[in-house]
This record gives structure tokens, sequence and C-alpha cells, in this order.
């Protein structure tokens, strides 16, 4: 099972950034964006399910976009109006379709600032 992320980096406020996560060797059912800033928990931003059932944390509503594509095994999140308290290293997360088992990418860094 890998999981690649691609899309972090640097950005000012109010600006925008798109995450992609590619899965392989997996046949993936709930995908998710997790975020962990310094000294915080890591929280769950944004969830899909394979029927493409959403779910985002109150502070992200409106802002974010989680999106996959199954054929591809892939999971983006569009970010705009990004603000400074976004900065974090966002994790993706996959649940295995038949065993329920978790897997997680390395994470890529978020950084908004001016």
């Amino acid at each position: 099972v890998q999981l690649v992320e691609s899309g972090g980096g640097l950005v000012q406020p109010g600006g925008s950034l798109t995450l992609s996560c590619a899965a392989s060797g997996i046949t993936t059912a709930t995908m998710a964006w997790y975020r962990q800033a310094p000294g915080k928990q890591r929280e769950l931003v944004a969830s899909i399910t394979r029927g493409s059932i959403t779910n985002y944390v109150e502070s992200v509503k409106g802002r974010f976009t989680i999106s996959r594509d199954n054929a591809k095994n892939t999971m983006s999140l569009q970010m705009g109006s990004l603000k400074p308290e976004d900065t974090a290293v966002y994790y993706c997360n996959v649940r295995e379709f038949y065993t329920g088992r978790d897997y997680w990418g390395q994470g890529t860094q978020v950084t908004v600032s001016s």
C-alpha cells in the first residue's frame, strides 16, 4: 500500500491550494484529510465516502472542497480563502475497503503567511 501526497506549500492569506493523494495497492473505502498544527492534536479536516458523501470540520466549511476519483484511486482537497490558522501538516488517510484498516500518507506542509 502506498499513499503519495502532493500540493502543499506556502501561500498568502486569502489564497488557494489544492492537495492531492494517490493511493495504490489498496481498495479504498472512506478517504480523508487530517491536519496537525504545531502543539495541537491531529484533527479531521474533511472526509469522503466511496459514494462521495462528504463531511467537513466546521472551520473549513464553505472554503474547502474534498473530491475523489474511484477509478484512479485519488483524492483531492481544494482549499480556498486560506487563513493563517490553516497552517499545518496535512495527512491523507485511507480506510481499506475489506479490512477497515487505516493507512496514512507522509504528510505535506501547508503554510499560510504573508
